[in-house]
């Protein structure tokens, strides 16, 4: 089982199941699992991707690992540069956003990116949300039926 590396308000018996699973799956599946997350959150938090064109990029360089077109020394470069963005931001919020982003394009070069793409997913959550252990419960669900159906 994998260990948070933030505190949030969870529903672990859902994030265990999202953990069994993570664990039996390659880096190409979680790649595109993360990948969704991501525009799911950019969705829920109407962020306007063309503010910042690193977001788009750092997909496409995520999906080119998929296909082993790019280097890895390419997907880190390209997550590097949405850290440092999410660094800048002065809001909570969309520095957690961001990191969502980040790791969601790092997962194109480890595997474990993907479960810190999903626990970030649930602080966005906690912060648009109040810790709404209903709205993370959604969130989660969401989460893992997307897993379910990218296998």
């Amino acid at each position: 089982m994998t260990i948070r590396k933030i505190k949030i308000v969870d529903n672990d018996e859902i994030r265990n199941k999202i953990d069994r699973i993570y664990e039996e799956q390659n880096k190409i599946t979680l790649a595109k699992w993360s990948l969704e997350i991501a525009k799911h959150i950019i969705e829920i938090s109407n962020l306007d991707v063309n503010k910042f064109p690193e977001i788009n990029e750092g997909f496409k360089i995520n999906e080119l690992s998929q296909i082993s077109e790019v280097r890895m020394y390419d997907v880190r470069q390209a997550g590097f540069k949405i850290h440092k963005i999410a660094r800048e931001q002065t809001d909570e919020l969309m520095k957690t956003i961001f990191r969502v982003i980040g790791q969601a394009i790092g997962s194109g070069h480890m595997k474990e990116h993907s479960m810190v793409t999903s626990d970030y997913a649930i602080k966005v959550i906690n912060l648009l949300y109040g810790n709404d252990l209903e709205k993370v419960t959604e969130e989660r669900n969401w989460q893992l039926n997307k897993l379910k159906e990218l296998i």
